[in-house]
């Protein structure tokens, strides 16, 4: 079967919209009511955070979470047992984003298995080097059919650009700025403007999507003007963490980035 990223990317073109969202998260049983609010309300791909007690990419507010949602009992057995009947109700595009440490401890080729069978479509390890992935881990990956997406920044370099899009799959993480999630970088400003514009015009294999800083209207309509879609989480973390009803908070949240 095609992946589920593959097939979204050849049938819808632009305004692709990421929702992030932390498994365990606002409570320990809240993970398919999130993902199940998420696809309802229109979100295109839903990647799903395991929670990490050192979350290097992320901001404040997804570190919170991530504490949280460790608090409330999560861990990466723990997911796998809600996810198992995942593909009976949820039908986008799910990627599980995580930290290295936690993986490896899992066991990296069990943890790709377990992914698959639950109907996983993608992983992304912020932290896992690429030189790592290529002479070590790849084979895991390809092996249960699961896309690894790289993210890339402001000072990667072209010729590491290059080498990402040859080595990864799904798509590009085209990080904004080069911060952490939750920054308010404002991707219309010259700086990411001429990014952006670069990375267009190098005609790269992989569609890119664009993350950190988007959180409305305006900056999801900004970074859609030059990738395929954008990533949006710490803005909807916040939106759902002391809600009394995450459909119609969740609902509310992704009428006001798509208008």
């Amino acid at each position: 079967m095609k992946n589920r990223i593959d097939q979204l990317f050849s049938v819808k073109k632009n305004n692709i919209l990421n929702i992030y969202c932390t498994a365990g998260f606002p409570k320990l049983h809240s993970t398919m009511e999130v993902m199940e609010a998420l696809q309802q309300s229109g979100a295109d791909i839903i990647e799903l955070g395991i929670p990490y007690s050192d979350p290097i990419a992320d901001g404040p507010v997804i570190q919170q979470s991530n504490m949280q949602a460790l608090q409330n009992g999560m861990s990466i057995p723990f997911l796998f047992e809600q996810l198992k009947d995942v593909r009976g109700k949820i039908k986008v595009p799910v990627i599980l984003m995580g930290y290295l440490n936690p993986v490896l401890q899992y066991g990296i080729e069990k943890f790709c298995a377990a992914a698959a069978l639950a109907g996983i479509d993608g992983i992304i390890l912020p932290d896992l080097p690429m030189h790592e992935f290529e002479t070590e881990y790849q084979q895991h990956f390809k092996k249960h059919g699961l896309k690894f997406i790289f993210l890339i920044t402001p000072e990667t370099s072209e010729a590491r650009i290059r080498q990402i899009d040859k080595l990864g799959s799904g798509f590009m993480y085209a990080v904004s700025a080069s911060s952490t999630t939750g920054s308010d970088a404002a991707i219309n400003e010259a700086e990411q403007q001429a990014y952006f514009k670069k990375l267009q015009h190098m005609n790269l294999v992989n569609p890119m999507l664009a993350g950190f800083g988007i959180k409305d209207k305006k900056t999801f309509d900004a970074a859609c003007t030059f990738t395929r879609g954008a990533i949006i989480g710490s803005a909807y973390i916040h939106a759902i963490k002391d809600t009394a009803d995450i459909g119609h908070t969740t609902k509310d949240f992704i009428i006001n980035v798509k208008g």
